[in-house]
């Protein structure tokens, strides 16, 4: 499905619709057949604009400005299963979800009947205006059980903006691996409650890299913008220009700092963090034995040789392979170094120690507690 978004025939679908095809026809509700253009196309958000060139004016529909609330009824149209236009109606069941699906999700849940076939049909309000663009569906069967996901038309407007100005998405890069501020990690690092996004890693050469931003970093404001968790961040700094400067507070040794960072643009690829795990065997590091971890070094790397499995650093997903980059947010030269600074925080009385770890998967930070290590 799509629609028309203009008189001179731009049309919104998704991507998924769009994606692989060399050749495309767009046929009305009167069953006239138009040859269109493919304008550009954003995977992250799964959006598509395509052009009719056709000299006539087209009947269309505009994107609302309002924001929609859980409760208020809306219309979903489409062309279900191959069927033709065909109009459901329901109400908006949640705002703000995130499914999995891309870096950007910010879905509006909906309880409209829609099914194959509806996606990239707009989702309307009472008054005529486009609220959202018909994405994805919830189903074990797959077919409706009144859970379905439309890209809110706040973010449709302004990637299809971007895709008829310049054929593709221009976001703003920060240049960070980030992931969320747990519980114990707040603790750790002196936050009063669980909030923000902590740096992992800054891109090298990248614009945080550039401006100091460095790992263990929790961001939690951005240009006015506060950061509630890695997908707010994301949302946030996509939204800035490329080349553009924002003011960004972090906290870095239990204290704030504003950190003024000009941003890139963002790279079509993302970095692979990957890194492939060597095993040893058992190391001796007694502050780290207490935490049901041991450590040998290898290759000029911390590698964790083997993990109790009834500790907290078990529970936590520390496992044998792992390797050990930081501890506490300061860097690591030798196997004294991470006991020294274990020992530190065990007598400063912290209740966790934060781990900076990389494996397969990429660099994450750990925050194991020191009390109650045993579950047994």
């Amino acid at each position: 499905s799509g629609f028309f978004i203009s008189e001179d025939g731009y049309v919104v679908t998704n991507n998924h619709v769009v994606n692989g095809g060399s050749k495309f026809t767009v046929v009305d509700n009167n069953g006239n057949k138009f040859d269109a253009r493919l304008i550009g196309t954003d995977p992250k958000t799964d959006l598509a604009v395509l052009k009719v060139d056709e000299k006539r004016d087209f009947t269309y529909v505009a994107f609302g400005n309002q924001e929609v609330r859980s409760g208020e009824w809306v219309v979903a149209v489409g062309n279900p299963f191959g069927l033709g236009g065909t109009v459901t109606a329901g109400i908006v069941s949640a705002r703000g979800r995130d499914i999995g699906a891309g870096p950007y999700d910010d879905f509006l849940q909906i309880d409209a009947a829609v099914n194959k076939g509806n996606s990239g049909g707009p989702t309307f309000s009472l008054d005529g205006s486009v609220v959202g663009v018909n994405t994805a569906i919830y189903s074990p069967s797959g077919g409706n059980v009144g859970i379905a996901f439309a890209v809110p038309a706040k973010i449709a407007k302004e990637v299809t903006d971007d895709l008829i100005e310049n054929g593709t998405v221009v976001r703003g890069w920060l240049g960070v691996q980030i992931q969320p501020v747990t519980k114990d990690i707040a603790e750790a690092m002196g936050l009063e409650k669980p909030r923000g996004a902590i740096v992992v890693e800054p891109a090298k050469d990248g614009p945080a890299a550039s401006a100091g931003l460095k790992a263990g970093d929790v961001i939690l404001n951005v240009s006015g913008n506060k950061i509630k968790d890695p997908k707010k961040l994301a949302s946030v700094i996509a939204a800035f220009d490329p080349n553009e400067s924002v003011d960004i507070i972090i906290m870095r040794d239990a204290e704030r700092k504003t950190v003024s960072v000009k941003l890139g643009q963002l790279p079509g690829t993302p970095i692979n963090a990957a890194f492939k795990n060597e095993q040893g065997t058992a190391g001796q590091l007694p502050a780290l034995e207490k935490l049901g971890i041991f450590v040998e070094k290898q290759d000029g790397k911390f590698v964790i040789a083997d993990v109790d499995p009834n500790s907290r650093a078990a529970e936590k997903g520390i496992r044998p392979g792992n390797i050990i980059l930081g501890v506490n947010g300061e860097k690591i030269e030798s196997m004294q170094d991470i006991q020294s600074i274990a020992v530190a925080a065990i007598k400063d009385g912290r209740k966790s120690i934060l781990f900076q770890i990389e494996n397969s998967h990429g660099k994450r930070f750990v925050a194991v507690p020191v009390e109650e290590n045993n579950k047994s």
